[in-house]
């Protein structure tokens, strides 16, 4: 059998990037952030000095890009999540990142979460899960996050931004955000972390059984 796969897409701060990593956990599978490569990606034109948006710039740093370069710990801050968002948009990043994160799948199978996992990076995946939340929610909990790090903004600042990216995620002319066809969709808007493990566990159960039984047959 193929190593198994995992897809997990949402916008930001669903909770599927913790949701992720637990699934990759309890499975024994290794787990990959694909926001993160953007956000190095990001981050290497910003420590340059150079314009996220520009197409050479961004696509030279993302075929640069080594894993050591994800350890970083300034990759999450709002300047790095605006330039993260530009650069996502260029064709020719998510180009220069695609056989990255598809390797990085097909060596031992894998759970990967970021926004196009499940419709462009892995459309083959058998398992694939959309995991949303309401904007209200979402900001809340990205608010909170951003609070912890001692970081100073509102509640609406952070709506704000997130509603920005969130367009800018849905509108974008390559690979844009969207549930794939055959994903289930998990809203854990009323979730905490603990609920919305045992829903997707309960999804990844049922997937599985259906997978041996065809296999079966």
């Amino acid at each position: 059998m193929k190593p198994l796969v995992i897809a997990v897409d949402g916008p930001a701060a669903s909770g599927k990037g913790t949701l992720a990593r637990r699934l990759a956990k309890a499975l024994g599978l290794p787990y990959l952030d694909t926001g993160l490569l953007y956000r190095a990606v990001a981050r290497a034109v910003l420590d340059a000095g150079g314009n996220p948006a520009d197409p050479a710039l961004a696509a030279s740093a993302a075929r640069a890009l080594t894993p050591a370069a994800l350890e970083r710990t300034d990759l999450r801050t709002p300047e790095v999540d605006r330039a993260a968002s530009m650069v996502a948009q260029l064709p020719e990043v998510r180009a220069a990142l695609l056989d990255f994160q598809r390797n990085f799948a097909a060596e031992h199978g894998a759970v990967l979460d970021g926004r196009d996992i499940g419709t462009v990076v892995l459309p083959d995946a058998p398992i694939k899960l959309f995991v949303t939340a309401s904007l209200a929610e979402r900001a809340k909990r990205r608010w909170r996050e951003r609070k912890d790090r001692g970081e100073v903004a509102t509640l609406a600042e952070v709506q704000a931004e997130l509603a920005e990216r969130d367009r800018a995620d849905v509108e974008r002319t390559v690979a844009p955000l969207r549930p794939a066809a055959d994903a289930v969709l998990l809203d854990t808007t009323t979730l905490d972390v603990e609920a919305t493990f045992r829903a997707a566990q309960a999804i990844v159960r049922e997937r599985l059984a259906a997978m041996n039984a065809s296999s079966l047959t």
